[in-house]
C-alpha cells in the first residue's frame, strides 16, 4: 500500500494501517523529540503521545501537506508544550549515533585527529548543548529544525504556521542568543577587527 492508501485506511479505523505508518515514521518523530527535549525517556514518552494524538486527529488530516510534515508539527508542538510545562533546561543530543556504531574500531589511525583536538570538539559539542538548553523553547525549536533537521525556511514556515520572514527573524534571534551564551561562557570568541 502507498502512504496515501495507508492514511485513508487508517482514517476509516484500520489500526493495522496506522501501525504501518507509525513504523515508517517513529524514528523521525523520536529523533526530533530527543533533539528538542534532550532526554531519551521524555522523547520516548513524547513519541507515544504524538502518535496517540495523530490517531485521535487523523480524521482532520488534510492531504495537501505531507504526512511527515504533519507529524513534524505535532511533534514540535508537543515538545514545546512539554518544555513550557517542565521548564527544564536539559542537555540536547546533537549526535545521531546508533548502537551499531558503538565500539567500532578504525582500521587505520587518522593522524589529523589528535586527542587534544578530539577533546576540543567534545567540549565544543557540550557547550553548544548547554547553550541550546538555555534558549527559549521557540528559539531551540527553530535552531533544531533548521540546523539539525535541515528544513528550509519555507518548510519551517509551513510546519510552524508562520510567515517565512518571521521564521528568518526568529532564527536570527536564536542564533544571536546562542552566540551570546557561548561568548559569556567563554566558548566562543569574536575575532578582533583588523586595522588594515
Amino acid at each position: 500500500m502507498t502512504e496515501q492508501e495507508l492514511i485513508q485506511a487508517a482514517q476509516t479505523g484500520d489500526q493495522s494501517a496506522f501501525g504501518t505508518l507509525v513504523q515508517q515514521h517513529q524514528t523521525m518523530v523520536y529523533h526530533l523529540a530527543l533533539r528538542m527535549v534532550g532526554n531519551a525517556e521524555d522523547a520516548a514518552d513524547l513519541t507515544q503521545e504524538v502518535f496517540l494524538s495523530a490517531w485521535r486527529s487523523l480524521g482532520s488530516f488534510q492531504s495537501q501537506a505531507a504526512f511527515s510534515t504533519w507529524l513534524y508539527r505535532l511533534t514540535s508542538n508537543a515538545c514545546i508544550d512539554f518544555l513550557r510545562k517542565e521548564k527544564r533546561r536539559s542537555a540536547l543530543s546533537l549526535t545521531t549515533e546508533g548502537e551499531e556504531e558503538e565500539g567500532r574500531e578504525l582500521e587505520v589511525a587518522d593522524q589529523r585527529f589528535s586527542p587534544e583536538r578530539e577533546l576540543e570538539k567534545k567540549e565544543a559539542r557540550r557547550a553548544v548543548r548547554e547553550g541550546l538548553a538555555a534558549l527559549s523553547p521557540e528559539h531551540r525549536q527553530v535552531l533544531v529544525l533548521r540546523e539539525m533537521e535541515g528544513l528550509s525556511y519555507t518548510e519551517m514556515a509551513h510546519l510552524l504556521d508562520l510567515e517565512e520572514g518571521t521564521v528568518k527573524s526568529r532564527l536570527a534571534r536564536a542564533r544571536l542568543a546562542l552566540k551570546d551564551f557561548l561568548q559569556k561562557s567563554g566558548n566562543f570568541f569574536v575575532p578582533e577587527p583588523s586595522n588594515g
